[in-house]
């Protein structure tokens, strides 16, 4: 039996408090088998489920199929480094949310910020302390289990969503071409990445208000009356109400949600703001928007030609309606093909 002072992991009394749950799994990357094996022992001593590896190629390989909830990786390996492997995690969108912990024997600052840099979200000095390693373990995983609750709850409304657009066939599809349309043109203007992915999920979650709405309303095909024309025009509000309770993960996305049919000239609902008042996001989105809606077909009108469409949102800027600085971006970006989902 492998004993603590065989690892040169530090003496210390077990803490008492149980995991946050009993089914997590823990990849320890380590080098040295003694101290693989004794970390092992030790996490599931406290009911984690551990997973370990020698080296980074297979550390990769047993992140790829085993999708761990956390990673315990040792800094100085052979080959690849420990801060090598990390800062590969980190800039994966497949892995970089798994938190990882780096362990290390050096004390020179460079190393932690090193580290830093590469993206760790914690540090363990060897030995490593064991009342310091299930602290650190339990705190990272509760946040892991915090983000697994919020993505959870994020494809909860994006079922949702696209339940609602499948209330209407004539706007099949129309949900993940917004979302590519949108994040085309924030490619092309160099936004920053959470831009980018605030016009992805906005792509998706922009007309989830529309479930307040009745069927007799979406699918009409005769020019809407007052009344249901204000129950239409509410569907913005009604979609930020309900994607608010996750305001900390979609607090980029709820305004895209609330304002994508303002119009430039002040003229648009539920909040009737103008030219910069309007969100940036909001104003791509709409544009991608407008121009898929006229491009197929609906209950109350058959699909123009791309020609056509982009005449009517061209003479559609000259009277207000769309921002006029990103209409013409919007329409060198089509022609140039890079909006392989729409007709150009």
């Amino acid at each position: 039996m492998l004993t603590q002072a065989d690892s040169g992991i530090a003496p210390a009394i077990f803490p008492v408090a149980q995991p946050v749950k009993a089914n997590f799994r823990i990849l320890i990357v380590d080098d040295d088998d003694i101290n693989r094996l004794l970390t092992r022992e030790l996490l599931q001593s406290r009911g984690y489920e551990v997973i370990s590896a020698s080296h980074a190629a297979e550390a990769r390989d047993l992140v790829a199929s085993q999708a761990p909830d956390l990673v315990l990786l040792d800094v100085l390996m052979p080959g690849k480094s420990g801060i090598e492997l990390c800062r590969e995690l980190k800039e994966d969108p497949a892995t970089r949310l798994i938190p990882l912990i780096l362990l290390t024997g050096m004390t020179e600052p460079e190393f932690k910020l090193r580290g830093i840099n590469a993206g760790a979200d914690d540090f363990l000095n060897k030995p490593i302390n064991t009342q310091e390693l299930f602290a650190r373990v339990r705190s990272l995983l509760r946040l892991k289990q915090f983000t697994d609750e919020l993505e959870h709850a994020e494809s909860v409304l994006n079922a949702l969503a696209i339940s609602v657009e499948a209330r209407d066939p004539y706007t099949q599809g129309h949900c993940d071409r917004l979302s590519r349309g949108a994040v085309s043109i924030g490619y092309y203007l160099k936004l920053p990445e959470n831009d980018l992915i605030a016009l992805r999920r906005a792509g998706v979650l922009h007309d989830i208000g529309k479930i307040t709405v009745s069927d007799s309303i979406l699918k009409k095909e005769e020019a809407l009356t007052a009344q249901e024309w204000d129950i239409m025009c509410s569907h913005p509000i009604a979609g930020e109400r309900i994607c608010l309770p996750m305001r900390s993960s979609l607090g980029r996305v709820l305004p895209i949600i609330r304002h994508h049919h303002e119009h430039w000239n002040g003229t648009g609902y539920p909040d009737r703001l103008a030219k910069d008042e309007i969100p940036l996001l909001a104003r791509i989105l709409q544009i991608v928007d407008c121009y898929d809606a006229l491009t197929t077909a609906r209950p109350y009108k058959p699909a123009l030609a791309p020609d056509r469409a982009e005449l009517i949102m061209r003479d559609e800027t000259e009277t207000g309606r769309w921002d006029p600085d990103l209409i013409p971006i919007f329409f060198d970006i089509l022609h140039q093909g890079l909006l392989p989902d729409f007709p150009a």
